[in-house]
């Protein structure tokens, strides 16, 4: 898998050992049988890195953990909880969305297109890389786990704070080990509820993560994110 991969050349060097990994192989000659098999897999493969893509392994201020990507058509492109535009916005972004408006008065965006977010230093990593359509978390349990954990140990790993969003018990357990500020370590954790429509009146709306993310970047000496999102324009849209 290493050798056909797109992401940052960042990522690239730090990764060399993972994408070695006996799991790796065993991850890739799955998602081979399960094309050949006629399933189809979400995102496309151009697409499955496109966070570390985006946001260079240095460049990391924040970072969002997702689960799985959406398994809907047209959805997924690589990103946690974005969606490619014309896609209508699912319940747990426009959850995201609401917070966002209460939290710093920013109007929910009319898509929910979030390379913005990403081109800041806002790494949008799922747990799980890929998932067959109409199959919710079908992907689970093949490897992707173990990837995406030494994504979190390297940006763990780097001397600069970082803010960990994390929303929801997954979330949480996943990035158990970041040094945080509660622990006498140097990143911010931010937990809350996760935004889906089953959890997010249960302590994420109103948990203000925007906010808080914006000024501990800023009292460490780095500029605020700037959450809105732009109108896409056809630049914008990633390649097929």
């Amino acid at each position: 898998m290493a050798q056909d991969v797109k992401l940052h050349e960042s990522w690239k060097q730090p990764l060399a050992d993972t994408f070695a990994m006996p799991f790796m192989q065993t991850l890739r000659a799955f998602l081979v049988a399960e094309k050949a098999a006629g399933k189809v897999i979400f995102p496309k493969g151009s697409q499955y890195f496109r966070a570390l893509d985006l946001t260079p392994l240095d460049a990391v201020r924040v970072v969002i953990l997702g689960q799985d990507p959406y398994h809907g058509p047209g959805q997924a492109h690589g990103l946690a909880f974005s969606v490619l535009p014309g896609v209508r916005t699912p319940p747990s972004l426009v959850n995201i969305f609401k917070e966002l408006q209460s939290d710093l008065g920013v109007a929910p965006a009319r898509h929910g297109f979030l390379d913005h977010w990403a081109r800041q230093g806002v790494l949008l990593l799922n747990s799980v890389l890929t998932v067959e359509q109409a199959q919710a978390a079908s992907h689970q349990g093949k490897g992707w786990e173990q990837f995406t954990d030494a994504v979190i140990r390297l940006v763990n790993a780097r001397p600069d704070p970082v803010v960990f969003l994390l929303w929801g018990a997954y979330a949480q357990r996943k990035a158990a080990f970041v040094d945080s500020v509660e622990r006498g370590g140097r990143h911010l954790v931010i937990k809350s509820a996760h935004p889906s429509p089953l959890s997010a009146h249960n302590g994420f709306l109103g948990s203000r993560p925007f906010s808080r993310t914006n000024a501990f970047l800023e009292a460490h000496g780095h500029a605020p994110i700037d959450w809105s999102l732009p109108p896409v324009v056809e630049a914008d849209r990633p390649g097929v």
